[in-house]
Protein backbone atom coordinates (compact mmCIF):
# COMPACT_ATOMS: atom_id res chain seq x y z
CA UNK A 1 0.00 0.00 0.00
CA UNK A 2 1.20 3.66 -0.66
CA UNK A 3 0.96 6.47 1.68
CA UNK A 4 -0.92 9.18 0.57
CA UNK A 5 0.80 11.00 3.83
CA UNK A 6 2.47 14.06 2.01
CA UNK A 7 5.95 15.43 3.44
CA UNK A 8 7.45 18.60 2.77
CA UNK A 9 11.11 19.13 1.99
CA UNK A 10 11.55 20.73 5.57
CA UNK A 11 10.38 18.05 7.12
CA UNK A 12 12.46 15.68 5.47
CA UNK A 13 15.50 17.61 5.54
CA UNK A 14 14.49 17.51 9.94
CA UNK A 15 14.45 13.74 9.54
CA UNK A 16 17.61 13.50 8.29
CA UNK A 17 19.32 15.30 10.71
CA UNK A 18 17.16 13.57 13.81
CA UNK A 19 18.77 10.30 11.95
CA UNK A 20 22.02 11.29 11.14
CA UNK A 21 22.40 12.51 14.86
CA UNK A 22 21.31 9.41 16.22
CA UNK A 23 23.54 7.02 14.24
CA UNK A 24 26.51 9.36 15.36
CA UNK A 25 25.21 8.81 18.70
CA UNK A 26 25.32 4.69 18.49
CA UNK A 27 28.44 5.22 16.45
CA UNK A 28 30.14 6.98 19.82
CA UNK A 29 28.47 4.41 22.11
CA UNK A 30 30.29 1.27 20.21
CA UNK A 31 33.36 3.30 20.27
CA UNK A 32 33.57 4.06 24.30
CA UNK A 33 35.06 0.53 25.72
CA UNK A 34 37.54 0.75 22.31
CA UNK A 35 38.49 3.95 23.76
CA UNK A 36 39.09 2.89 26.98
CA UNK A 37 40.45 -0.09 26.46
CA UNK A 38 43.36 2.29 24.41
CA UNK A 39 43.58 4.17 27.55
CA UNK A 40 44.70 1.12 29.21
CA UNK A 41 47.33 -0.24 27.10
CA UNK A 42 51.00 0.48 27.84
CA UNK A 43 52.37 2.99 26.41
CA UNK A 44 55.39 2.49 24.80
CA UNK A 45 57.45 5.61 25.04
CA UNK A 46 56.11 9.11 27.49
CA UNK A 47 57.91 12.13 25.86
CA UNK A 48 57.93 15.32 28.56
CA UNK A 49 60.05 18.58 27.93
CA UNK A 50 63.99 17.10 27.52
CA UNK A 51 63.30 13.73 29.04
CA UNK A 52 62.04 10.39 27.63
CA UNK A 53 60.20 7.76 29.25
CA UNK A 54 60.78 4.32 28.58
CA UNK A 55 57.87 1.19 29.37
CA UNK A 56 58.44 -0.46 32.22
CA UNK A 57 55.72 -3.18 30.43
CA UNK A 58 53.61 -2.79 33.51
CA UNK A 59 50.85 -0.32 33.67
CA UNK A 60 50.95 0.32 37.42
CA UNK A 61 54.48 0.98 37.24
CA UNK A 62 54.94 3.09 34.58
CA UNK A 63 51.89 5.20 36.01
CA UNK A 64 53.96 5.13 39.44
CA UNK A 65 57.34 6.73 37.67
CA UNK A 66 55.08 9.29 35.87
CA UNK A 67 54.95 7.53 32.70
CA UNK A 68 57.99 5.39 32.99
CA UNK A 69 61.79 4.92 33.68
CA UNK A 70 63.71 7.76 32.21
CA UNK A 71 65.77 6.91 28.92
CA UNK A 72 69.23 5.70 29.82
CA UNK A 73 68.45 5.11 33.14
CA UNK A 74 70.16 2.38 35.02
CA UNK A 75 67.97 0.35 37.36
CA UNK A 76 68.18 -1.95 40.09
CA UNK A 77 66.07 -4.93 40.71
CA UNK A 78 66.71 -5.83 44.41
CA UNK A 79 64.89 -8.74 46.65
CA UNK A 80 65.09 -12.30 47.68
CA UNK A 81 64.61 -15.49 45.72
CA UNK A 82 60.88 -15.97 45.02
CA UNK A 83 59.37 -12.07 44.75
CA UNK A 84 59.34 -11.51 41.06
CA UNK A 85 62.61 -9.90 39.84
CA UNK A 86 62.83 -12.07 37.00
CA UNK A 87 59.34 -11.19 35.59
CA UNK A 88 59.94 -7.34 35.90
CA UNK A 89 62.75 -8.09 33.14
CA UNK A 90 60.47 -9.95 30.86
CA UNK A 91 58.06 -7.65 31.08
CA UNK A 92 60.53 -4.69 30.59
CA UNK A 93 61.33 -7.08 27.39
CA UNK A 94 58.40 -7.34 25.72
CA UNK A 95 57.41 -3.74 26.14
CA UNK A 96 61.15 -3.13 24.26
CA UNK A 97 59.90 -5.79 21.62
CA UNK A 98 57.12 -3.75 21.14
CA UNK A 99 58.55 -0.91 20.90
CA UNK A 100 61.04 -1.84 18.44
CA UNK A 101 64.03 -1.49 20.87
CA UNK A 102 66.88 -3.77 20.05
CA UNK A 103 67.24 -6.34 23.49
CA UNK A 104 70.69 -7.57 25.19
CA UNK A 105 69.27 -10.08 27.63
CA UNK A 106 72.41 -11.40 29.87
CA UNK A 107 71.00 -14.92 31.90
CA UNK A 108 73.25 -16.36 34.62
CA UNK A 109 70.38 -17.90 36.97
CA UNK A 110 68.63 -19.96 34.51
CA UNK A 111 69.09 -20.79 30.22
CA UNK A 112 67.22 -18.50 28.00
CA UNK A 113 64.83 -21.39 26.71
CA UNK A 114 63.07 -21.15 30.44
CA UNK A 115 62.57 -17.23 30.15
CA UNK A 116 60.91 -17.53 27.16
CA UNK A 117 58.88 -20.68 28.62
CA UNK A 118 57.94 -18.71 31.64
CA UNK A 119 57.07 -15.33 29.38
CA UNK A 120 54.33 -17.43 26.96
CA UNK A 121 52.61 -18.18 30.62
CA UNK A 122 52.31 -14.37 31.18
CA UNK A 123 50.96 -14.00 27.48
CA UNK A 124 54.08 -13.02 25.64
CA UNK A 125 55.69 -15.08 22.96
CA UNK A 126 59.36 -13.74 22.61
CA UNK A 127 59.33 -16.59 19.50
CA UNK A 128 57.28 -14.29 17.31
CA UNK A 129 60.77 -11.92 17.14
CA UNK A 130 64.18 -13.43 15.89
CA UNK A 131 66.55 -14.65 18.86
CA UNK A 132 69.94 -15.01 18.59
CA UNK A 133 72.44 -16.67 20.98
CA UNK A 134 75.81 -15.24 21.50
CA UNK A 135 77.36 -18.85 21.61
CA UNK A 136 76.40 -19.94 18.78
CA UNK A 137 79.13 -21.20 16.26
CA UNK A 138 77.03 -20.08 13.50
CA UNK A 139 76.42 -16.24 12.39
CA UNK A 140 72.83 -14.87 12.43
CA UNK A 141 71.34 -14.85 9.16
CA UNK A 142 69.29 -11.47 9.64
CA UNK A 143 69.56 -9.05 12.37
CA UNK A 144 67.94 -10.19 15.34
CA UNK A 145 65.71 -8.52 18.04
CA UNK A 146 67.40 -10.42 20.72
CA UNK A 147 70.30 -11.23 21.67
CA UNK A 148 71.15 -13.58 24.51
CA UNK A 149 73.91 -13.99 26.81
CA UNK A 150 73.83 -16.79 29.01
CA UNK A 151 76.90 -18.56 31.20
CA UNK A 152 77.79 -20.52 28.11
CA UNK A 153 78.22 -16.93 25.92
CA UNK A 154 80.10 -15.61 28.51
CA UNK A 155 82.74 -18.59 28.88
CA UNK A 156 82.95 -18.85 25.19
CA UNK A 157 83.64 -14.49 25.18
CA UNK A 158 86.31 -15.65 27.76
CA UNK A 159 88.00 -18.12 26.02
CA UNK A 160 88.17 -15.71 22.84
CA UNK A 161 89.61 -12.65 25.08
CA UNK A 162 92.56 -15.61 26.46
CA UNK A 163 93.60 -16.67 23.81
CA UNK A 164 94.01 -12.90 21.99
CA UNK A 165 96.00 -11.95 24.18
CA UNK A 166 99.29 -10.86 22.98
CA UNK A 167 102.00 -10.84 25.86
CA UNK A 168 105.80 -10.40 25.59
CA UNK A 169 107.40 -13.29 24.34
CA UNK A 170 109.43 -14.12 27.73
CA UNK A 171 106.02 -14.56 29.62
CA UNK A 172 104.94 -17.92 30.24
CA UNK A 173 101.26 -17.56 31.66
CA UNK A 174 98.66 -15.64 29.76
CA UNK A 175 95.95 -14.48 31.28
CA UNK A 176 92.85 -16.63 31.61
CA UNK A 177 89.46 -14.64 32.00
CA UNK A 178 86.53 -16.00 33.98
CA UNK A 179 83.15 -16.41 32.57
CA UNK A 180 82.13 -14.54 35.11
CA UNK A 181 84.09 -11.20 35.23
CA UNK A 182 83.39 -7.80 34.32
CA UNK A 183 85.53 -7.33 31.79
CA UNK A 184 84.15 -10.20 30.12
CA UNK A 185 80.47 -9.48 30.17
CA UNK A 186 81.80 -6.09 29.33
CA UNK A 187 83.30 -7.47 25.99
CA UNK A 188 79.78 -9.59 25.82
CA UNK A 189 77.55 -7.11 25.68
CA UNK A 190 79.69 -4.81 23.11
CA UNK A 191 80.02 -7.97 21.08
CA UNK A 192 75.35 -8.02 21.13
CA UNK A 193 75.60 -4.56 19.97
CA UNK A 194 77.80 -5.49 16.90
CA UNK A 195 75.38 -8.01 16.38
CA UNK A 196 71.80 -6.15 17.07
CA UNK A 197 73.85 -3.56 14.05
CA UNK A 198 73.30 -0.32 16.59
CA UNK A 199 77.29 0.32 16.75
CA UNK A 200 78.74 3.12 14.30
CA UNK A 201 82.74 1.27 12.60
CA UNK A 202 84.52 1.63 15.76
CA UNK A 203 82.17 3.18 17.87
CA UNK A 204 81.13 1.82 20.98
CA UNK A 205 77.83 4.27 22.02
CA UNK A 206 74.55 2.79 20.56
CA UNK A 207 72.85 4.66 17.57
CA UNK A 208 69.61 2.72 18.37
CA UNK A 209 68.05 2.85 22.28
CA UNK A 210 68.44 -0.44 23.61
CA UNK A 211 67.48 -2.23 26.73
CA UNK A 212 69.94 -4.49 27.99
CA UNK A 213 68.92 -6.52 30.89
CA UNK A 214 71.54 -8.45 33.56
CA UNK A 215 69.73 -11.50 35.50
CA UNK A 216 71.38 -11.09 37.63
CA UNK A 217 74.87 -9.45 38.49
CA UNK A 218 75.50 -10.42 42.04
CA UNK A 219 76.85 -13.87 40.14
CA UNK A 220 79.80 -11.77 39.34
CA UNK A 221 81.04 -10.81 42.76
CA UNK A 222 79.77 -14.06 44.50
CA UNK A 223 82.43 -15.69 45.74
CA UNK A 224 83.68 -11.73 46.35
CA UNK A 225 81.02 -9.25 47.42
CA UNK A 226 83.33 -6.82 48.97
CA UNK A 227 84.19 -6.15 45.61
CA UNK A 228 80.86 -5.26 44.18
CA UNK A 229 81.07 -1.77 44.53
CA UNK A 230 84.09 -1.42 42.40
CA UNK A 231 82.74 -4.09 39.78
CA UNK A 232 79.53 -2.08 39.68
CA UNK A 233 81.61 1.05 38.55
CA UNK A 234 83.79 -0.80 36.16
CA UNK A 235 80.31 -1.92 34.38
CA UNK A 236 78.89 1.62 34.09
CA UNK A 237 81.58 3.14 33.28
CA UNK A 238 82.00 0.74 30.14
CA UNK A 239 78.52 0.52 29.00
CA UNK A 240 76.55 2.80 30.40
CA UNK A 241 75.08 5.02 27.17
CA UNK A 242 72.66 7.75 26.70
CA UNK A 243 70.69 4.98 24.30
CA UNK A 244 70.81 2.40 26.89
CA UNK A 245 67.84 1.89 29.52
CA UNK A 246 69.46 -1.23 31.90
CA UNK A 247 67.56 -3.19 34.09
CA UNK A 248 70.15 -4.76 36.81
CA UNK A 249 68.80 -7.85 39.17
CA UNK A 250 70.87 -8.14 42.68
CA UNK A 251 70.14 -10.85 44.92
CA UNK A 252 69.43 -10.15 48.63
CA UNK A 253 70.99 -12.21 51.19
CA UNK A 254 68.39 -14.42 52.76
CA UNK A 255 69.85 -14.04 56.13
CA UNK A 256 70.87 -10.15 56.38
CA UNK A 257 67.67 -9.23 54.15
CA UNK A 258 70.40 -6.89 52.40
CA UNK A 259 71.90 -6.37 48.70
CA UNK A 260 74.17 -9.15 48.09
CA UNK A 261 77.37 -7.13 47.38
CA UNK A 262 77.56 -3.54 48.00
CA UNK A 263 77.26 -0.97 46.35
CA UNK A 264 75.02 -1.45 43.08
CA UNK A 265 71.90 0.52 44.39
CA UNK A 266 74.81 3.37 45.35
CA UNK A 267 75.34 3.43 41.26
CA UNK A 268 71.78 3.15 40.35
CA UNK A 269 69.55 5.83 39.02
CA UNK A 270 67.09 3.85 39.91
CA UNK A 271 65.94 0.78 42.79
CA UNK A 272 63.03 -1.08 42.74
CA UNK A 273 62.95 -3.53 45.35
CA UNK A 274 60.86 -6.23 46.32
CA UNK A 275 60.77 -8.59 48.83
CA UNK A 276 57.91 -10.92 50.86
CA UNK A 277 56.06 -11.33 54.26
CA UNK A 278 58.18 -14.27 56.04
CA UNK A 279 56.29 -17.33 54.59
CA UNK A 280 56.59 -19.77 58.06
CA UNK A 281 54.24 -16.99 59.96
CA UNK A 282 51.85 -16.27 57.12
CA UNK A 283 51.48 -19.62 55.59
CA UNK A 284 51.19 -17.97 52.33
CA UNK A 285 53.15 -15.88 49.80
CA UNK A 286 52.50 -12.40 49.70
CA UNK A 287 54.93 -10.02 47.41
CA UNK A 288 55.44 -6.47 47.80
CA UNK A 289 56.96 -3.88 46.00
CA UNK A 290 58.65 -0.21 46.06
CA UNK A 291 60.06 2.21 44.33
CA UNK A 292 63.19 3.31 46.01
CA UNK A 293 64.83 5.86 44.24
CA UNK A 294 64.38 6.93 40.33
CA UNK A 295 66.09 9.97 39.57
CA UNK A 296 63.97 12.91 37.72
CA UNK A 297 60.86 10.72 38.90
CA UNK A 298 58.55 12.15 41.43
CA UNK A 299 57.74 8.69 42.07
CA UNK A 300 54.88 7.02 43.89
CA UNK A 301 56.44 6.74 47.83
CA UNK A 302 53.68 4.18 48.96
CA UNK A 303 54.25 0.69 48.35
CA UNK A 304 52.18 -2.09 46.13
CA UNK A 305 51.13 -5.69 46.44
CA UNK A 306 52.63 -7.79 43.84
CA UNK A 307 50.38 -10.68 42.45
CA UNK A 308 51.56 -12.80 39.72
CA UNK A 309 49.23 -14.12 37.45
CA UNK A 310 49.05 -16.15 34.31
CA UNK A 311 48.33 -14.55 31.32
CA UNK A 312 49.56 -11.28 32.78
CA UNK A 313 52.41 -11.58 34.60
CA UNK A 314 53.02 -8.91 37.16
CA UNK A 315 49.29 -7.09 38.62
CA UNK A 316 50.13 -4.06 41.31
CA UNK A 317 47.86 -2.85 44.02
CA UNK A 318 48.99 0.01 45.85
CA UNK A 319 49.06 -0.44 49.85
CA UNK A 320 48.17 2.60 51.41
Amino acid sequence: MVSDIEISEEELQELEEELKKFEESKSHKAEQPKREKVEKEVKVYTKTPGLTRVSTGILELDEALEGGVPKGSWVAITGEPGTGKSILCIHFAWAGLKAGDPIVYVTTEAEFRDVVRQAKIFGMDFEQFNIYDISSSREPSETPSIVVIDIFGLLKIARQMSESISLDVESTRKRRFAALDIQTLTVAIHEAYKVLGVLKEGGKTPIKHVRLIIDSLSAFWADKPAMARKYSYELKIATHRENVTAYLVSQYAMTTKSTFGFGLEHIADGVIHLWMDDVETKKEVIRYMIIKKMRLTNHAKHAFRVEIVPGKGVVLTPVK
